[in-house]
């Protein structure tokens, strides 16, 4: 039975620059930050005009798909083409691009499109087709809000990190980490978690925090266990203070210990300043979230430090 081809395509107009909106696209690592569906990228190889990325996104509510794909840049930063290098079957083949159209200094016109390959007859490539049709309409809106407001979310995205030496092994101090089902029992902050773990190393939990000023926030999130030198995370519903919020755990080993370090990026959502009180700005909400991320998550840390540092004592 012969294969079936079909093109997807969609068009949006984003009233920035071009070389903004290429930008957006090109810095794959950011995405998450804007884009509910991505949990996690990274590059596996990175060049000028070529580079191979994963990407981890959420399937529903409580799943996690990852692909590959070579991504390929024009020198005209105008055009963005790109190829899955492990398309599901009943999809053999997926490839596609972004088009940019420059319509003024301050307008660009994207189209965004995916060649897809089925095997089977002709109707098996409508419900893959519709999935990637409605994935393409939330990317483009996706890029169109990300590149209208870069310059005002340079100010709303905060993004730090917090290293603790550990005189113990990155083995020991990833657990204390990973066994997020029991935190309520070793971290203060943490009054209760319901985690799932269906896939390894996947893990999606709901969680109910404490901050230092007594207020509580229940959250929902995804975590990429990666043994035993990364875990990234993903808040998909959050506190109201925030539009957007992931983060990581690295362990680093030394010749001394490990370097553990919390990293939390979140952005400030402007229509909810006032939940810090009435005339909060970005400035104070970025002095507010410093402090209390930070002190939530050096005391996950310590705890690990502790577990670390007593199992090496043995």
């Amino acid at each position: 039975m012969p294969n079936h081809r079909k093109t997807i395509a969609q068009t949006v107009t984003v009233a920035a620059p071009a070389a903004t909106v290429h930008g957006v696209l090109r810095d794959v690592e950011s995405w998450p930050q804007y884009h509910a569906p991505a949990v996690h990228a990274e590059y596996e190889e990175r060049g000028r005009d070529q580079d191979t990325v994963r990407i981890w996104s959420l399937q529903g509510r409580d799943a996690v798909r990852s692909r590959r794909m070579r991504r390929t840049f024009d020198p005209s930063g105008l055009l963005i083409t790109f190829e899955h290098l492990d398309p599901r079957p009943p999809v053999t083949a997926v490839s596609g691009g972004w088009r940019l159209t420059a319509r003024g200094e301050e307008s660009t016109e994207v189209e965004m499109w995916h060649d897809i390959e089925v095997a089977g007859d002709a109707a098996a490539v409508e419900e893959p087709a519709a999935a990637i049709a409605e994935g393409t309409h939330a990317y483009l809106e996706t890029l169109a809000a990300t590149a209208e407001n870069w310059k005002e979310l340079e100010q709303r995205v905060i993004d730090f990190e917090d290293p603790l030496f550990i005189a113990g092994s990155a083995q020991d101090a990833y657990q204390v980490l990973y066994e997020a089902g029991k935190w309520p029992q070793r971290m203060a902050h943490v009054d209760a978690i319901d985690m799932t773990e269906d896939e390894p190393n996947v893990q999606f939990f709901d969680m109910e925090t404490r901050t230092a000023d007594g207020s509580t926030h229940t959250t929902r999130s995804v975590r990429l266990c990666f043994p035993h030198h990364l875990i990234v995370y993903k808040q998909i519903e959050l506190p109201a203070l925030l539009d957007g919020h992931r983060g990581s755990w690295t362990f680093t080993t030394t010749p001394e210990g490990v370097v553990a370090a919390a990293r939390h990026i979140a952005t400030i959502k402007p229509s909810a300043l006032s939940v810090l009180g009435e005339g909060t700005t970005v400035p104070k909400a970025r002095r507010y979230l410093r402090r209390v991320l930070s002190a939530n998550s050096v005391s996950n840390l310590y705890v690990a430090k502790k577990y670390a540092e007593e199992r090496a004592d043995d």
